[in-house]
């Protein structure tokens, strides 16, 4: 199994370091191997050494469908205008996507990684309050297979596909027939599942600690069966966040006309419901042993360098790490 840092290709994140090799040494005193990357929207000064990508994290956006779907009606309501929405994904329709994307792949092959992930979700802002989905899960499955067959068939990629589940609508991990429906419909046969497990416990309001929240992770391994076969990856970190979803649900705030304004406003209220905290409890070692990935990705919240090391040391450490 590989140990990975999550890591953004943002030169302010990465000029914290004083070159590839202190990154790298980072890497190695906390037990990992390498890093996810995540492109962030322009080349970096930073020279990074490509053997520590090892992964790749696609670029996405949150609320996708309406636009693929070329639904005008729904695209004005939220963002009042076109030349909002053509401002924000880079183009007026569903071709801004793809060319965002198809650039994204290329670079994740060019970099050598191993993996690519994708974000199998869509919600809106207000959907974030709500939890009032405009789309179904199977809605949005289907939508990702058209996206990704349309991006990867007949390329000659050599990476896997891993799709991430989250909590909104869409690939969640908590129905194995939405699962199996996303599994097959995309033709890449290179393909398996990125589980997210703090993504995995914002699914379930109710839940109180850690050790219910490894529990519950547990029972939807279950449920699967034989499709955790699929499961090559795992993002690990915690969100036991129901109580504050619960407190806030169905509550919109008044939010700012401007969508990048309200956008931002949602963002943080997102943060609090996906906090990504580091796992501290000791059944997480027998929970990642049943899942037998071969990636294990660190992807924990911090605000700089020494609070990412602080928050990884307390993660290794819970794994049985004696770096």
């Amino acid at each position: 199994m590989l140990q990975l840092i999550n890591m953004p290709l943002v030169d302010e994140v990465l000029k914290e370091y004083q070159d590839s090799n202190q990154l790298e040494e980072v890497c190695r005193r906390y037990g990992c191997q390498g890093i996810e990357a995540i492109w962030g929207g322009e080349d970096c000064e930073f020279s990074l050494d490509r053997k520590l990508i090892r992964g790749w994290h696609l670029a996405f956006f949150c609320d996708w469908v309406d636009l693929w779907n070329n639904n005008e009606i729904q695209l004005m309501h939220k963002f009042k205008s076109k030349k909002s929405w053509e401002m924000f994904y880079g183009g007026p329709n569903r071709e801004a996507l793809i060319k965002l994307l198809s650039e994204d792949l290329d670079r994740a092959q060019q970099s050598g990684a191993e993996y690519v992930v994708f974000h199998v979700s869509d919600v809106s802002v207000e959907e974030v309050y709500t939890y009032q989905w405009l789309h179904s899960d199977e809605e949005v499955v289907d939508r990702t297979a058209e996206l990704i067959n349309l991006l990867m068939d007949g390329k000659k990629y050599t990476f896997k596909l891993l799709l991430e589940n989250l909590h909104w609508a869409g690939f969640t991990f908590t129905k194995p027939d939405i699962t199996k429906r996303m599994l097959k419909n995309i033709h890449y046969q290179n393909k398996g599942i990125m589980l997210d497990l703090g993504h995995l416990m914002c699914t379930n309001l109710e839940l109180q600690s850690q050790e219910e929240a490894i529990d519950y992770i547990h029972k939807m391994l279950d449920e699967h069966g034989i499709l955790c076969r699929y499961i090559k990856g795992v993002h690990l970190h915690q969100s036991v966040s129901g109580e504050y979803t619960k407190e806030h649900l169905c509550i919109v705030p008044k939010l700012p006309e401007d969508y990048l304004e309200k956008f931002a406003v949602s963002y943080q209220h997102i943060l609090n419901i996906d906090t990504h905290q580091p796992v501290t409890h000791p059944g997480i070692q027998s929970l990642i042993e049943r899942i037998a990935p071969e990636y294990l990705v660190h992807e924990l919240a911090s605000s700089g360098r020494a609070d990412k090391e602080r928050v990884l040391k307390i993660q290794t450490e819970a794994l049985g790490w004696k770096g």
